[in-house]
């Protein structure tokens, strides 16, 4: 079966023209003519145009593109392994700048007021708003939000450091307990729960007994929060809500 070349540039979303440009440079020559002398494609055209695209998309020039594709050593697979390759190492890229630029809108939004070098350096993986946020939204806590906002913007790289290193270091004493078998109600683990507590209230918003527990509920009825906190363990986004949960009872 063969295609015009109207037909191609449809299937391929690319302009009848560039096809004809192919053609002269000799990258993707037609397998046919028509009677009348028109191009006519065949599959394999087609599958070469498709290589062709997926190199374009890469990045690659033309005279590279054509260098690759008639290379007599490479078969086709090898080549959709390497673009398979590119394509995934472009992904993590795209996702790492599409990781740094909500980054920055937090910190804008915050009127965190850091370096360009620290907005690189401090961040990671901790989002220092994600609870202020997270008490609005469950309680319309709004004092508690804009509490949160006014400390944040006066804090610099090293209190950003200083609150993450506590924080992991609660994460670190719960997944110590888990790892001992400590029931999440016992004193030791609602000992680091109240820490929990505290670090809240020390470094974004006066949180209350009750407000700690709503948070708890969101651990493992928010995926967000549950895939967060199951990076250091598996199952330790529930432990943390009955930790919590069980010393807010015992606090009352």
């Amino acid at each position: 079966m063969s295609y015009s070349v109207g037909q191609v540039a449809r299937f391929a979303g690319v302009t009848v023209r560039t096809l004809h440009h192919y053609d002269e440079i000799g990258l993707l020559s037609p397998g046919g003519r028509s009677h009348a002398g028109h191009r006519r494609y065949d599959d394999a055209d087609l599958d070469r145009l498709q290589q062709i695209l997926f190199y374009r998309e890469l990045g690659f020039p033309l005279d590279e593109v054509a260098a690759l594709l008639d290379d007599p050593d490479a078969d086709p697979q090898a080549h959709l392994r390497r673009q398979h390759e590119l394509l995934t190492a472009r992904i993590t890229k795209l996702k790492e700048m599409a990781a740094a630029v909500e980054r920055a809108m937090e910190a804008k939004k915050m009127g965190i007021n850091l370096t360009p070098e620290e907005k690189f350096e401090v961040f990671g993986d901790f989002d220092p708003d994600d609870y202020a946020e997270e008490a609005e939204q469950g309680w319309g806590g709004t004092d508690a939000y804009k509490e949160s906002a006014r400390r944040s913007a006066s804090y610099t790289k090293e209190d950003w450091q200083r609150i993450q290193a506590e924080a992991e270091e609660i994460t670190r004493r719960f997944v110590a307990l888990m790892e001992a078998g400590e029931e999440p109600g016992s004193e030791a683990a609602t000992d680091v729960a109240e820490e929990h507590r505290r670090w809240i209230s020390r470094n974004h918003y006066e949180c209350t007994h009750e407000m700690h527990t709503c948070l708890a509920e969101m651990y493992v009825s928010d995926e967000r929060f549950t895939r967060n906190i199951d990076k250091a363990k598996p199952g330790l986004a529930a432990y943390e809500r009955e930790a919590i949960i069980a010393n807010a009872a015992r606090r009352a």
